[in-house]
């Protein structure tokens, strides 16, 4: 239940400069009116919300007007909406599953983990 926590976590890959229809799916059966919205929809008030994700493709290919900023803005404005207190995003690129096509080195990806790691105490 997402009452049970404090500080919440959005994570999900990014493809076609979205996310799954899974999560998609989610947003739609718990974000509702009377829960997460309305007069008495304050569940998520307040409460420190952050994304992670990740991204198959390089940086690169997310330079204006398509950078990862305007991609992630529906989940920053839905957040704000809930009237959430938006933490901002953490991302990995290169995560694609081809592995000839991942540019992520060992050291990259350690540092990525710290990098999360800070992120997530930031809450």
């Amino acid at each position: 239940m997402v009452e049970a926590h404090g500080s919440l976590i959005w994570q999900f890959p990014v493809y076609w400069f979205n996310c799954p229809p899974l999560m998609k799916q989610w947003f739609d059966d718990v974000l509702t009116y009377g829960w997460a919205y309305g007069s008495r929809g304050t569940q998520l008030k307040d409460r420190k919300i952050g994304l992670a994700v990740s991204i198959g493709s390089s940086e690169q290919d997310y330079q204006a007007p398509y950078d990862l900023t305007a991609v992630l803005r529906p989940y920053e404005m839905t957040l704000h909406y809930v009237k959430a207190d938006y933490q901002g995003a953490f991302s990995l690129f290169g995560a694609n599953t081809d592995v000839s096509l991942v540019t992520n080195t060992p050291q990259a990806i350690n540092q990525s983990a710290a990098d999360y790691i800070k992120f997530l105490n930031t809450f």
